[in-house]
């Protein structure tokens, strides 16, 4: 029943506990400097996944780090596309369904999982984990391919958290990236959703 809709920020209830913050601050300023329009353009191409469930909350299912950058920007609404509607199910059934189709990753910034009671209330609850970010950022250069595997990016974050040292500041950061980026194609990688093998000269 996939339809968009534009709904309050403040309304949405996330389906994770975790989000890299560099991603976030990212996405925030580049929200910033778009016009009115241009950022209503971008909004509507860029919809976030969500879901209607008991009593009509609204879960986002994706997209969790442009829904908070939606928020630290102090933008009062964003543009969802609905996947489901399970207002009528009872809150139990609701997270059965959502488990089985993979809309649901409570898994902390240590990479433990964790019942869905652990799941924050509102997107400015969501938790920094920098290793979320590091995935993202090496995907982004090239270190891996997107793919439809549920949670991919969790699963090279925490590949990446037992093996490369984030120091500090942006700098820290990128050198951290150039450092995933060559674990990313080694061969103990080679069963994470997406990996790519190194070019050979």
């Amino acid at each position: 029943m996939s339809k968009l809709h534009e709904c309050a920020v403040s309304r949405l209830h996330p389906t994770q506990i975790t989000v890299g913050m560099i991603e976030v601050h990212d996405k925030q300023r580049h929200l910033e400097h778009l016009g009115h329009q241009e950022r209503r353009h971008y909004l509507a191409d860029h919809p976030i996944p969500a879901v209607f469930g008991p009593g009509g909350t609204l879960h986002i299912t994706d997209h969790h780090h442009l829904a908070r950058a939606l928020w630290e920007a102090r933008i009062e609404s964003g543009v969802f596309l609905i996947e489901a509607d399970f207002t009528e199910l009872h809150p139990q059934a609701f997270w059965v369904e959502m488990a089985t189709r993979q809309w649901v990753h409570p898994i902390d910034a240590e990479g433990k999982r964790h019942d869905v009671d652990a799941l924050p209330e509102h997107v400015k609850q969501l938790v920094d984990d920098p290793y979320r970010s590091l995935a993202g950022y090496v995907r982004d250069a090239g270190g891996y391919t997107k793919t439809g595997t549920a949670f991919a990016e969790f699963l090279w974050a925490d590949f990446f958290r037992h093996r490369v040292r984030i120091g500090p500041g942006r700098g820290g950061f990128e050198a951290a990236v150039r450092t995933a980026l060559g674990l990313a194609h080694e061969p103990e990688a080679r069963r994470l959703p997406g990996f790519l093998r190194a070019h050979k000269d």
